[in-house]
């Protein structure tokens, strides 16, 4: 298990040397005249002179790669003409809209992305793997059949088309529900909650869906493994049976979705934030791509892909721990 998980960090360290160097090269090296695509439409020419300066565009490729990868592992110093301002590690730059530095604008936003992608997790993982298991268990029946069909219109619908519909249902006709309105969890965890389930429940069952359809195929086949007939042979119940082996070994591919979705959420789910008017990082990337705030589009980027990254990782130690055979091969 030690070489496994060895070998796993190790791959996730070279994806993300990878993953900085394509950034870096799709933002800073592709556009050409990077520093105006930072600085923005509005700089004169000397504030672009200024940001090639402070960012070291006029050195070679290589050696500004170096320096952008010394900021995130070490820190690094910016030169703004008349002063020089440090950036401590993990550094990705500084927002030319704010002033701020991009790690702390991204930190600021990190805890209401979280607590959306979270609790997101959690609704989609019930409704979606109990929808699945009842569906195979039911197969061929009516309860099959509207399962189906709910996944496909799950899957076929927006993610904000399915908010606006739950917000005129669920706040408008039947009054269940407050218009959310972002509430910090520092300030009142009561009202963070009821104004966070309604983002909860939209995300969720956008999501659920996959899961569904995931976990009945999965259970399905799992069902008709010669293993489970032997069971069945022994006179060992149905519950038992899906509940103890084909739940288990349903279960793995549902994680490396998980995983792969949950990354994906707290890089930034960009629409669900938009539309509940949640700060996230999402916000935060469309904020910097209008105001052409380079270092916070790269910033978020780099985050997203990690999340990525190490999600995965931790869906490999699961996979393994649902499976030991993954972890022997």
């Amino acid at each position: 298990m030690t070489r496994y998980l060895l070998k796993r960090l190790g791959g996730a360290l070279l994806v993300l040397l990878v993953l900085s160097v394509v950034v870096y090269a799709l933002f800073y090296v592709v556009p050409g005249d990077a520093a105006r695509l930072a600085c923005g439409e509005r700089c004169s020419t000397f504030q672009v002179s200024q940001v090639r300066e402070q960012l070291g565009l006029g050195d070679p490729v290589y050696v500004q790669y170096g320096h952008f990868l010394q900021g995130i592992f070490a820190g690094r110093d910016y030169s703004t003409g008349t002063a020089i301002l440090h950036c401590d590690a993990p550094c990705l730059g500084f927002s030319y809209q704010t002033d701020q530095q991009v790690t702390q604008l991204i930190l600021e936003r990190l805890p209401a992305t979280a607590s959306l992608a979270i609790g997101a997790m959690v609704f989609w993982l019930v409704i979606g793997v109990g929808t699945g298991l009842l569906s195979a268990l039911r197969r061929g029946g009516v309860t099959e059949r509207a399962l189906t069909l709910f996944t496909l219109a799950a899957t076929g619908m927006p993610v904000f088309i399915l908010g606006l519909l739950l917000m005129m249902a669920v706040c408008a006709y039947l009054r269940w529900l407050p218009f959310p309105t972002y509430v910090p969890l520092t300030d009142n965890p009561e009202q963070w909650a009821w104004n966070m389930l309604l983002p909860w429940l939209t995300l969720g069952l956008f999501e659920s869906a996959k899961y569904a359809r995931l976990t009945r195929s999965s259970t399905l086949e799992t069902l008709a493994e010669d293993h489970i007939r032997t069971f069945r042979a022994y006179g060992v119940g149905e519950r038992a049976i899906v509940g103890r082996h084909a739940l288990r070994g349903a279960l793995p591919p549902v994680i490396a979705l998980n995983a792969l979705d949950l990354g994906t959420v707290m890089g930034g789910a960009v629409l669900t934030e938009s539309l509940f008017g949640i700060p996230g990082i999402g916000k935060t990337l469309i904020d910097g791509v209008r105001h052409i705030d380079l270092p916070v589009v790269v910033g978020v980027v780099l985050v997203t892909g990690a999340a990525v990254v190490v999600a995965n990782v931790i869906a490999d130690l699961l996979y393994a721990a649902a499976d030991r055979r993954v972890a022997l091969r």
